[in-house]
């Protein structure tokens, strides 16, 4: 077991707590198309993110034990549970980005710490300072087309993909989980700038914000 100091960053359920897009949903809105809309926008907020490094056979054993999922084995990659409620993206060679469901982050990062004891790693908590901002519809594609630096087309960013890039002025995380779907996993201090980018440069496709 890790002798490090840990502690569940989630507060009290009797504290209200806020989304990162809360402040914009008062101040921006939340704009609704209706049928002729070819955009879709919801925050997924308040999940569990955790960034895990360290030695991949170490910590694929690890993961695979108590999360049911393995490690990522291409750069680049992102693996999901069947549910695609707790995924895995590769970061960097020794560095992976964990998002779990709200309220499992803690026991994850415990339980995992407690499987890993004395092996060299490190587990960071990082839900309190990111978002994930989904984008669906048949403009999504075209709309991060003319927003992000790097090439989104599906024979270059195929289902299962994930990459750290530029968003307008912001440094973001794409993912692509599915056909449909893209994701932006941004910094909570980004968060309300990116949603009035996204507002502006989807105001041509018709845009329903889901709150």
């Amino acid at each position: 077991m890790s002798n490090a100091a840990t502690f569940d960053t989630r507060t009290d359920t009797a504290i209200p707590v806020e989304s990162p897009l809360a402040y914009s949903y008062r101040h921006s809105g939340a704009p609704r198309a209706g049928d002729s809309s070819r955009l879709q926008l919801r925050e997924r907020a308040m999940l569990g993110h955790l960034i895990l490094r360290g030695g991949a056979i170490v910590l694929d054993e690890a993961v695979r034990d108590v999360l049911g999922l393995n490690l990522p084995g291409q750069p680049q990659a992102l693996v999901q549970d069947a549910s695609g409620e707790r995924s895995i993206q590769w970061l960097s060679p020794d560095e992976w980005l964990v998002i779990v469901p709200g309220g499992e982050e803690f026991p994850l990062e415990t339980k995992l710490r407690e499987h890993l004891g004395s092996a060299h790693f490190a587990i960071s908590d990082v839900s309190g300072g990111q978002t994930v901002l989904e984008l669906s519809g048949e403009a999504a594609q075209e709309l991060l087309m003319k927003t992000v630096i790097y090439d989104v087309h599906p024979s270059n960013f195929p289902v299962g993909k994930g990459v750290t890039t530029i968003f307008a002025k912001a440094t973001t995380i794409i993912r692509r989980p599915s056909e449909e779907r893209w994701e932006l996993v941004v910094r909570r201090s980004f968060a309300d700038y990116c949603y009035r980018w996204l507002l502006d440069a989807a105001a041509e496709y018709g845009v329903n914000v889901e709150q």
